[in-house]
C-alpha cells in the first residue's frame, strides 16, 4: 500500500517540477534567465544548450546580458535567439550580447494566462492520473490477496489526500506564475 502512494508521489512531484519548468519558459515582462533553458546553440558541431557556453545575467529587471565564453560563438548565439520563439531582438558589441526586454501589452499578458492555465489545467489532470493509476494498482492487489479491503481503502485515502496536496501546489504554482504575468 505504502509502496504505491509512494510512487504516486514521486510522479505528482514531477508533475508539479515540469508544471514549473515550462512556466520557466513563458516570457513575461521580466528579465529571466529561464527563457533560454530550451536554446540550443550550434558550437562546435553540436547543438549545446546557451547555458553551457556562455554565461546569462539579469544586471537589470529588463535587461539580459550574455557573455560567451568564445567569442567566435557570438553570432550563433545571436541567430539561435532571433530564431527562438522567445521574439527578443539581441544585439551584440562583439564582447557581449545584450537584450532588453520589452514590456508585454495587455493582449499579450492576458495570452500568456491563458496558456498558463492552460498548462496547469494539464498538470491537474496527470496529477488525477496519476491517482486513477494508484487506485487501479491497489485494486489488483486487493484481488490478487495481496491487501485487505481495509488496506485498500486507506490506501485510496491517502492516494486522495496526495491529489488533493499536489492539486493545491499546482494552483499555488499557477498563482504565482499569473501574478508575475499580469504585473505591469
Amino acid at each position: 500500500m505504502g509502496e504505491v502512494a509512494a510512487a504516486s508521489e514521486e510522479r505528482m512531484k514531477k508533475t508539479v517540477q515540469s508544471l514549473k519548468d515550462g512556466f520557466g519558459a513563458l516570457r513575461t515582462g521580466r528579465a529571466s534567465a529561464a527563457l533560454f533553458d530550451k536554446i540550443r546553440v550550434d558550437a562546435y558541431g553540436d547543438k549545446s544548450p546557451l547555458n553551457q557556453v556562455a554565461n546569462i545575467s539579469i544586471p537589470e529587471a529588463r535587461l539580459i546580458v550574455i557573455q560567451p565564453w568564445d567569442k567566435g560563438l557570438i553570432t550563433e548565439i545571436e541567430k539561435a535567439i532571433r530564431t527562438s520563439e522567445l521574439s527578443l531582438n539581441p544585439s551584440n558589441d562583439g564582447k557581449v550580447i545584450r537584450i532588453s526586454i520589452p514590456p508585454l501589452t495587455e493582449e499579450r499578458r492576458k495570452d500568456l494566462a491563458k496558456q498558463a492555465k492552460a498548462q496547469a489545467e494539464q498538470s491537474r489532470v496527470s496529477v488525477r492520473n496519476t491517482r486513477r493509476d494508484g487506485n487501479e494498482e491497489l485494486k489488483k492487489l486487493l484481488k490478487d490477496g495481496k491487501l485487505t479491503e481495509d488496506e485498500e481503502s486507506k490506501g485510496a485515502e491517502e492516494l486522495q489526500k496526495l491529489t488533493d496536496s499536489y492539486i493545491a501546489k499546482v494552483n499555488q504554482v499557477l498563482e504565482e506564475k499569473e501574478k508575475e504575468i499580469l504585473e505591469n
